[in-house]
């Protein structure tokens, strides 16, 4: 007979992501990354654990030292509440500590550099987002990208061939 394991090993992790930007890592060069926590309300929480966001069209900007998601779609669900009116594309507050909301907004303001929502999880039961701080490519870079890309899948594909 087995010992009885405890509950943090039993447990299988998580799917943690939520909604991913793939057009973001494509279109910028991401310098550094950010996990900020995002101002919810109930319905948007239910509907983030059913998996239903979209943050593809979404973009971050910095006003009066605060930081918002603009553009993200969170479709609320069917069962929502009769007395609330959902806006799916609603400004979202985005909750940053002050010495980053700083380090962003000098670096956007001086060096030219804009913040791009990366994507959407859960860290230990709370919906945050993972934002970077980006430089656009130039149609060229993206090029050097996609022959890059498709290099490593002949590579891979050679290898499995020869396994």
């Amino acid at each position: 007979m087995t010992p009885p394991q405890s509950k943090a090993k039993s447990r299988e992790p998580a799917d943690r992501q939520i909604a991913q930007n793939r057009r973001a890592r494509f279109d910028y060069f991401i310098e550094d990354t950010f996990e900020a926590g995002l101002s919810l309300a109930g319905w948007e929480v239910k509907s983030l654990r059913a998996g239903r966001a979209q943050i593809t069209e979404a973009y971050v900007i910095l006003k009066n030292n605060e930081a918002f998601l603009l553009g993200a779609h969170i479709n609320p669900l069917l069962q929502a509440s009769t007395h609330v009116h959902p806006d799916a594309t609603r400004t979202r507050k985005l909750l940053l500590q002050r010495k980053q909301i700083n380090q962003l907004m000098g670096k956007v303001d001086r060096a030219g550099y804009t913040v791009v929502p990366l994507d959407l999880h859960w860290t230990r039961g709370r919906a945050k987002l993972s934002i970077g701080l980006a430089k656009g490519k130039k149609q060229h870079d993206k090029r050097a990208d996609i022959k890059e890309r498709d290099g490593n899948r002949e590579i891979a594909r050679a290898m499995r061939r020869q396994a």
